[in-house]
């Protein structure tokens, strides 16, 4: 069977520079593609998560994806693991980002805490049990 590499995430945003702009601050990756409608930046082991504006992530697959209501969310989840989980949860928090669910310890072994991001994606921060 054929390997598969998963080397980009997008999400389609309302307004890319709001997106890029909490991504920035919160996590610190650096741009690597840089348009008025999408965005793409570089994570440390060499992945990628873009913005792509919503009406030009439609012209892609003939479909625009509807935004979730205020207040409401995506399907969609980003799990990532940080160094300093402390620090990128204050982060969070000072960018406006929504707590769903606060830094619990998961029977897989992570203490992970939700947010929600400006555009309604979840995003899972976590670390394993015990790294404090």
């Amino acid at each position: 069977m054929d390997e598969t590499h998963h080397i980009l995430t997008v999400l389609a945003v309302s307004d890319v520079a709001r997106a890029v702009t909490f991504y920035e601050r919160v996590f610190g990756w650096t741009r690597r593609a840089d348009f008025p409608v999408y965005v793409e930046l570089a994570l440390p082991d060499g992945r990628g998560v873009a913005f792509y504006e919503r009406g030009a992530f439609g012209s892609n697959t003939g479909r625009v994806p509807p935004a979730p209501a205020e207040g409401g969310l995506t399907g969609a989840e980003l799990y990532l693991r940080c160094d300093d989980l402390d620090a990128v949860i204050g982060r969070l928090a000072a960018q406006g980002a929504r707590e769903l669910r606060g830094l619990t310890v998961k029977p897989w072994g992570d203490e992970v805490a939700y947010f929600a991001d400006p555009d309604g994606y979840v995003l899972a921060v976590a670390r394993p049990a015990g790294a404090a």
